[in-house]
């Protein structure tokens, strides 16, 4: 069972590990690139973001429901039964807290996802595409780089929260949820 555990572990770093680095290309190298191309080449340049954030948004959400279930099963091995969900006294206790932090903070980030990935994202990569340049397209625009730079912040609340973790519930509490 300890093997199945720390393969389960390191599945889980390496989960956070795509999406964040993933994450972070995009918003500090891809999207500061293409926004510079301001010549005939614009609409190649929203097909490529376009095309790009595709790709990742599938990796992204792989990566989410991997980090879900080995966080389930990383509980699991460290006794949290389904019971212990439902009783306040286990959310009081270092490891609940903990667990409840990061699930709040991982919630958060399942929503910026979807309304970055599945709405304000596409919009401002097709709007790109096209070329266009009215006041609609570079709200899309800028509501979709927000949206990525928060959904940035919070995966940096969720790493120092995995690293915070260590101290509260034992040396591998940071890779529980």
């Amino acid at each position: 069972m300890r093997l199945l555990y720390l393969v389960s572990v390191w599945l889980h770093i390496l989960a956070a590990t795509i999406w964040v680095g993933g994450l972070f290309f995009l918003v500090l190298v891809l999207v500061p690139w293409l926004r510079r191309n301001d010549g005939p080449g614009k609409e190649a340049a929203g097909r490529f973001l376009a095309q790009t954030g595709e790709r990742f948004r599938a990796v992204g959400w792989i990566c989410f429901a991997l980090l879900f279930a080995t966080g389930t099963f990383n509980l699991w091995v460290r006794g949290v039964a389904p019971g212990n969900l439902s009783d306040p006294a286990w959310w009081g206790s270092p490891l609940g807290s903990a667990v409840g932090l990061k699930l709040a903070v991982f919630g958060l980030v399942l929503g910026v996802s979807l309304v970055h990935d599945f709405r304000v994202g596409p919009q401002a990569a097709d709007a790109m595409r096209r070329a266009a340049d009215d006041e609609r397209i570079r709200r899309l625009r800028r509501q979709a780089s927000w949206l990525g730079r928060v959904n940035g912040v919070l995966a940096l609340i969720l790493v120092a929260l995995g690293v915070g973790g260590a101290g509260r519930g034992g040396p591998v509490a940071a890779a529980v949820v």
